[in-house]
C-alpha cells in the first residue's frame, strides 16, 4: 500500500509541475500578444496607427466637401480610401454635404463673399463657375499639380475653369458629346446608324423611322440646352466670343436653332421631350418604353440610362454626332469643376488630394470604372482597365471607347466669360420655349432679342 501511495504521490507531483509549466507558457504568450497590440482607441475613425512606430497614431485631417451631385460621393469616398493607404502621414477624413444645386451655389457664394463658412472642397457646376471667377477668385489655383502633366491632360476641360493662366477647378470628365441610338427601333425601320454621318443623313433616316415605326427620331429640350448647345459648339461657335462678348445671334447659332425647328415643324421627325428636358422623370419613363429612336447628350448621360432606363439595356448604341459641313465630330459638354476655397486651413493637403483623385492615371481611370465618365487624362483612354467589362459595357456594348477615340481630338474649351450664366439662362428660359414650344418667334428673332438683352447687362 505504501508503494501505491508513493507512486500516486509521485504522479500528482509530476502533474502539478506540468500544469505550472503550461500556465507559465500561456502567460508568456499573452504578454507577447499584448505587447504587439495597437495603442489607438479601438474602433476609432479619426486615428490611424503608423506601421512600425511606437509613436501615437496620426490624427486624420477633416476636410469638408460640398456637392450637388449624389453620384460623386462614391468616387470621392474611394479616392479618400486610396489616398489614406498611400499617405499614412497625411490621413484624411472627408465630411460630405449634398445640397440641391441652386441652394449649394447660393450658399457658397454668400460664404465666399462674407469670408466665412465655406468648405475646404466644393463641386461647382461649369455654367456657374464664371460667377466664382469674377474679380479676384476666392479659390485656390491648381497650377503646381497641373503644369507638370499638361501633355497628358485634355486641357480643353481645364481651360473651362481658368482665369489669367491659373486653373481653379478640376473636372470629373471630358463630357464628350455623342448620340445614343435605339438600335431596335432603327432595325425595325431598316436604318443603319453607321450610315448617318451628316445632319442631312440624320433627317433622311428620321423620316424612314417615322414612316416605318410611327416613332419620332429624336427629342428636344425647351428648359435646358443639352440638345441645342452642341449644335453651335460643333460649328466652332458659342454663346460668347473668346473675349467674353455676346454672340447669341451669330450665323452658326441661328443655323443650329433653325435645324431643330425644321426637324420639328418641316420634317416632323422630332418632338419636345416629355417633361420638357432630358432629365425629367416623365422623359425617362417614356424613353424606357422605346419612346424615340435617338437622343444626343454627353457621355456622362450613360449613367442616366443605366439608372433610370434599365429596359433599354442591350438596345442602345453610342455613335459620333452627325456633323455640319466642315464641323467637328464632338464637343465637351457640361462638367463640374471641383475647387478648393481660400478659407480652407489645409489648402495644400486639399490640392494634393484632388490631384491624386482626378489627375493621376489611377484616379482618372476610376472616373470611368466608378462613375462611367470619360477620363480627362489622354493615357487613360488606351489603358487596359478601360476595356474591362462593367455595367456600362454590359448596357451599351464593348465599343464605347472606340467611338470616343474617334472624336476626342475635336473637343475644345467653352468660352466661359462673366456673362455666360446670363446667356445660358436666356436660352433655357426664353429662346428655346418661344421658338420650339410657342412658335411665337423665329430663331433669328428670338436670338436677336436675347443677344440685345445680354448686351444691356
Amino acid at each position: 500500500m505504501n508503494n501505491i501511495f508513493c507512486i500516486t504521490g509521485l504522479k500528482e507531483e509530476l502533474y502539478l509541475k506540468k500544469l505550472i509549466s503550461l500556465v507559465l507558457v500561456f502567460a508568456f504568450i499573452f504578454a507577447v500578444l499584448a505587447g504587439c497590440a495597437p495603442t489607438g482607441t479601438p474602433g476609432s475613425s479619426t486615428e490611424t496607427t503608423q506601421p512600425g512606430s511606437d509613436s501615437k497614431p496620426a490624427a486624420k485631417t477633416t476636410l469638408n466637401f460640398w456637392t450637388f451631385q449624389e453620384l460623386h460621393n462614391s468616387f470621392m469616398d474611394d479616392a479618400v480610401e486610396t489616398w489614406n493607404k498611400a499617405n499614412p502621414d497625411r490621413q484624411i477624413e472627408l465630411k460630405t454635404d449634398v445640397y440641391p444645386v441652386d441652394d449649394m451655389h447660393n450658399k457658397l457664394l454668400i460664404a465666399l463673399q462674407s469670408g466665412t463658412g465655406a468648405p475646404d472642397i466644393v463641386d461647382i457646376e461649369c455654367g456657374r463657375f464664371p460667377t466664382f471667377l469674377k474679380g479676384t477668385p476666392a479659390l485656390v489655383e491648381f497650377n503646381r499639380v497641373v503644369e507638370p502633366i499638361k501633355d497628358k491632360l485634355i486641357m480643353g476641360r481645364l481651360e473651362n475653369y481658368a482665369k489669367d493662366g491659373k486653373y481653379y477647378g478640376l473636372d470629373y470628365h471630358v463630357g464628350a458629346q455623342v448620340i445614343y441610338y435605339n438600335k431596335e427601333i432603327l432595325d425595325q425601320a431598316g436604318v443603319n446608324a453607321d450610315d448617318i454621318k451628316t445632319w442631312d443623313d440624320f433627317i433622311a433616316a428620321g423620316k424612314q423611322v417615322v414612316e416605318k415605326t410611327g416613332k419620332p427620331m429624336t427629342t428636344f429640350e425647351i428648359t435646358d440646352h443639352w440638345a441645342y448647345y452642341p449644335l453651335i459648339t460643333m460649328q466652332g461657335s458659342d454663346y460668347l466670343t473668346k473675349d467674353g462678348k455676346p454672340q447669341l445671334d451669330n450665323e452658326a447659332n441661328i443655323r443650329a436653332l433653325k435645324l431643330q425647328a425644321d426637324m420639328m415643324f418641316e420634317h416632323k421627325i422630332a418632338i419636345i421631350a416629355p417633361g420638357a428636358w432630358h432629365h425629367a422623370e416623365e422623359y425617362w419613363a417614356w424613353m424606357n418604353q422605346g419612346g424615340a429612336a435617338s437622343v444626343w447628350m454627353p457621355m456622362w448621360y450613360m449613367g442616366r440610362f443605366t439608372q433610370y432606363m434599365p429596359d433599354l439595356k442591350g438596345k442602345i448604341i453610342i455613335r459620333p454626332m452627325p456633323t455640319f459641313p466642315g464641323g467637328a465630330l464632338s464637343a465637351g459638354m457640361g462638367g463640374t469643376g471641383t475647387a478648393v476655397t481660400n478659407q480652407s486651413k489645409n489648402k495644400d493637403l486639399a490640392v494634393d488630394f484632388l490631384a491624386d483623385a482626378k489627375l493621376s492615371l489611377e484616379g482618372s481611370i476610376k472616373t470611368w470604372t466608378i462613375l462611367g465618365f470619360d477620363p480627362i487624362r489622354k493615357d487613360a483612354w488606351s489603358h487596359p482597365a478601360m476595356e474591362a467589362e462593367n455595367e456600362y459595357t454590359q448596357y451599351f456594348g464593348s465599343d464605347i471607347f472606340n467611338t470616343l477615340k474617334d472624336v476626342v481630338a475635336d473637343i475644345g474649351p467653352i468660352n466661359y466669360g462673366d456673362l455666360y450664366p446670363e446667356a445660358l439662362s436666356l436660352i433655357q428660359k426664353n429662346v428655346l420655349f418661344k421658338v420650339l414650344q410657342e412658335r411665337s418667334e423665329t430663331p433669328e428673332e428670338a436670338l436677336k432679342k436675347a443677344n440685345d438683352e445680354l448686351l444691356a447687362k
